[in-house]
C-alpha cells in the first residue's frame, strides 16, 4: 500500500511539474523586457497585467487570457516574422510609430478590415512592441 501512496505522490509530483507543458501555457514572445497579458473576451473589456519576472509561470494563474505583449529594446522584424511564421498583411505609418498587422503561427486572433490578424509589431524611437493578436490600448 504505502508503493501506490509513493508512486501517486511521484506522479502527481511529475504532473505538476510538467503542467505548462501539459496545458500549453508557455508564452507566446520570449526575450522581452517586460511582458503583458490581456485578460477578458476581447479589447473592451480588458484587463492588462504585467509582469517582469517568468511570463510562462504568470500566465498559469491567469484566466481569459486573450492577448499578449512584450517590449523589446530592438528587434529585427524580418527574422522575427520568420520564427513564427508570419508575414506582414498591412502597414500603418504614424508620426511617431510603424505599424506591421500580419498573420502568424500564433495563438490569438482579431478581424481587422476583413482580414484576420494575429500579430502587431509596433516600432517607435523608444523601442519595439509585439502583440498577439495586437496591441491593446495605447501604444
Amino acid at each position: 500500500m504505502r508503493i501506490i501512496k509513493a508512486l501517486g505522490a511521484a506522479i502527481g509530483g511529475i504532473l505538476l511539474l510538467c503542467a505548462p507543458l501539459i496545458f500549453n501555457s508557455g508564452a507566446c514572445f520570449e526575450g522581452g523586457e517586460s511582458y503583458t497579458f490581456f485578460c477578458g473576451h476581447d479589447s473592451s473589456d480588458c484587463r492588462v497585467v504585467k509582469t517582469y519576472g517568468n511570463a510562462a509561470l504568470a500566465k498559469l494563474t491567469l484566466a481569459d487570457v486573450c492577448g499578449e505583449s512584450t517590449e523589446y529594446e530592438r528587434l529585427d522584424v524580418q527574422a522575427f516574422l520568420d520564427e513564427v511564421n508570419g508575414r506582414a498583411v498591412f502597414t500603418e505609418k504614424l508620426s511617431d510609430s510603424l505599424n506591421y498587422y500580419c498573420t502568424a503561427d500564433l495563438p490569438y486572433s482579431v478581424e481587422l478590415y476583413g482580414t484576420e490578424i494575429n500579430l502587431h509589431i509596433c516600432i517607435k524611437q523608444s523601442g519595439v512592441t509585439v502583440a498577439s493578436p495586437i496591441i491593446f490600448g495605447g501604444y
